[in-house]
């Protein structure tokens, strides 16, 4: 569940959502402890997510606001068998908001036409980038001509790819929406993205 708030330390708040959230509480706990060291939460989004491959896999994302850093945590359970037994990994990544290059925030409106001001978004997706990873979207580049069959090799672009958050109105309900929106807008703020100077 997405929160923020400003001006008291979210600590006790952070725990208490990552408890609701209810995977690996106490591992999740102990490994955002070791990240945030004495800092205080200035907001924090915790996201659970399911996904469906050849089998069940749970995910927990994290991202907590400190005053001088962006902390992410990502927590991943994998199945074990007779021979394996089942583990979960763990990954903390601290990134002083100075390094912060981009705050990108997809909203997704349905029936745009009759979306009023205030109206929360269907859905978003937060992306955080800092350059520590990217994703290369590559395709056929093209001339002009469209009767030339030459290879022209390969055009795309990179994009910053380092967390990717999403909340839906349809699975976490209008008020995870508008908290994970409030929590978007104080990360831009406090990296200067968002128009501000960063401090």
């Amino acid at each position: 569940m997405p929160s923020a708030t400003t001006g008291k330390n979210l600590r006790d708040e952070l725990t208490a959502h990552v408890y609701r959230a209810g995977y690996y509480p106490d591992l999740v706990t102990d490994v955002l402890d070791v990240a945030l060291a004495d800092e205080s939460v200035l907001a924090h989004l915790v996201q659970a997510e399911t996904t469906f491959d050849s089998q069940v896999r749970r995910h927990l994302t994290v991202l907590a606001l400190t005053p001088t850093r962006l902390v992410a945590a990502h927590v991943d359970d994998h199945e074990g068998d007779a021979a394996n037994p089942s583990s979960a990994a763990a990954t903390t990544e601290a990134v002083p908001l100075g390094e912060i290059r981009s705050v990108a925030l997809t909203h997704v409106v349905a029936e745009p036409a009759e979306h009023r001001p205030g109206d929360s978004a269907a859905e978003l997706t937060l992306a955080i980038g800092w350059g520590s990873i990217s994703r290369v979207d590559l395709e056929p580049a093209q001339c002009g001509d469209p009767n030339c069959e030459a290879d022209h090799g390969l055009t795309g672009q990179i994009t910053p790819d380092d967390v990717v958050v999403r909340v839906s109105d349809a699975a976490e309900g209008s008020d995870a929406v508008r908290r994970a929106a409030a929590f978007a807008r104080q990360l831009s703020a406090a990296t200067g993205v968002g128009g501000r100077p960063r401090r």
